[in-house]
């Protein structure tokens, strides 16, 4: 089996370009076997950190982090890519796309400048026309009277949860031997810009991923802002229709729709999982939450994804390089924590389920580990192959 690799190239890792994995057998569903690169698909030295392909046609699209634009690659045969039109303008960093299951437009997340920019598609696939949406505000900013949002206030239609006066609770009742392991909600980890803005008072929007929900409905997560926000798509660009506030620094990154008709969203500073769900009224809200316990308090969450079966999620955590094992419990609106595993790689910035095989992209390593999924209780084994990979960022399944 066969994936696109992105990643960092000369501004920011080692990579040229986009690059190809094989898995075990080429010509197999299954990723199981001895790992090792086919080679570079295309140069894109402005750092592919992301890709996405077209639903129907032999497109991929990659987002060029550092020159801040969108570009179309047409497949011209097994393991060559072709420039397909202009590169787009999206924003500062962009550094995620998604394609809309209808194919008629993208959605670019840009983590420099906070933009979310709908980027339309013609009949064969070819990107133009960026349109930028409503800026996000920071949902903790002082109100008009001089108040500012509290935690557990009500927050465009969601309750924000209290959880660092949760964590404190626990971290009491859990005494000195075992409060140690209760994240630390009110101190959570900072960049040393994060921390620059934080000293000029500033919180900044930093989008960084776009998921296309059931309905035509799109939701963008702000991990500057702890936002996220839900969509929908015009033949002029995106509407904005509801915003959900996470905790206060908890910096909602990636996440995942599942079956159930739930949202799960994995938050990079508090290393923690949340799940939201439409009420009656359609209206989304926070319904439940589940730490990552056992992280250490430099470590960032990064990526996150379901079993085949979506019964299970896991967790990337950079920093201590643990994968974290959530099981779905009652109908999809909790999860809870089964196990902390070694993810075999350091930085973990990207990883993927094919079938009984966990593809662990190992940012700061240079390699791709594979590790087995235990068929009983979905918990990853020990790496079972690995391969060197430059600055590797996202693995996608080649159709």
């Amino acid at each position: 089996m066969r994936f696109w690799v992105g990643a960092y190239a000369s501004d920011a890792g080692s990579a040229e370009g986009i690059g190809i994995l094989q898995a075990g057998d080429a010509d197999s569903s299954w990723a199981s076997g001895p790992l090792g690169m086919v080679g570079t698909a295309v140069a894109a030295p402005g750092s592919p950190s992301w890709v996405a392909e077209h639903p129907q046609h032999d497109v991929l699209y990659a987002a060029l982090e550092s020159d801040g634009t969108v570009q179309a690659y047409r497949r011209t045969g097994e393991t060559r890519l072709v420039p397909f039109g202009a590169p787009v303008a999206a924003g500062a960093a962009v550094c995620h796309v998604a394609v809309a299951p209808d194919a008629s437009f993208l959605v670019a997340s840009c983590w420099g400048d906070g933009r979310v920019v709908r980027i339309a598609l013609d009949a064969a696939g070819r990107p133009a026309a960026p349109v930028i949406a409503a800026a996000a505000t920071d949902p903790y900013d002082p109100a008009p009277d001089g108040s500012v949002v509290e935690t557990g206030a009500r927050v465009s239609g969601a309750v924000v949860p209290d959880l660092a006066a949760a964590a404190r609770a626990l971290r009491e009742a859990a005494g000195d031997e075992f409060g140690h392991l209760v994240p630390a909600y009110d101190d959570a980890p900072e960049t040393d810009a994060e921390s620059e803005e934080a000293a000029a008072g500033a919180r900044v929007s930093r989008t960084h991923e776009t998921i296309f929900l059931p309905g035509g409905l799109v939701a963008t997560t702000d991990m500057g802002l702890d936002l996220v926000r839900f969509w929908r798509a015009t033949a002029t660009g995106l509407r904005l229709v509801q915003e959900v506030a996470l905790p206060k620094g908890s910096g909602p990154r990636h996440g995942v729709w599942h079956p159930s008709g739930h949202l799960y969203v994995v938050t990079e500073l508090s290393r923690e999982v949340f799940v939201l769900a439409p009420d009656a009224e359609t209206r989304w809200r926070v319904v439940s939450g589940q730490p990552l316990l056992g992280t250490l308090d430099g470590d960032t969450a990064a990526e996150l994804c379901t079993s085949r079966d979506a019964s299970t999620l896991y967790a990337g955590v950079r920093g201590s390089d643990t994968i974290g094992v959530l099981a779905v419990r009652g109908a999809g609106e909790s999860l809870q924590l089964t196990a902390l595993a070694e993810a075999g790689t350091h930085w973990p910035r990207h990883h993927v389920v094919v079938n009984d095989t966990l593809l662990v992209a190992g940012q700061l390593a240079d390699e791709i580990v594979s590790l087995p999924l235990d068929p009983r209780t979905g918990v990853p084994g020990r790496v079972r192959h690995r391969t060197a990979s430059p600055s590797p960022t996202r693995l996608l399944p080649m159709r």
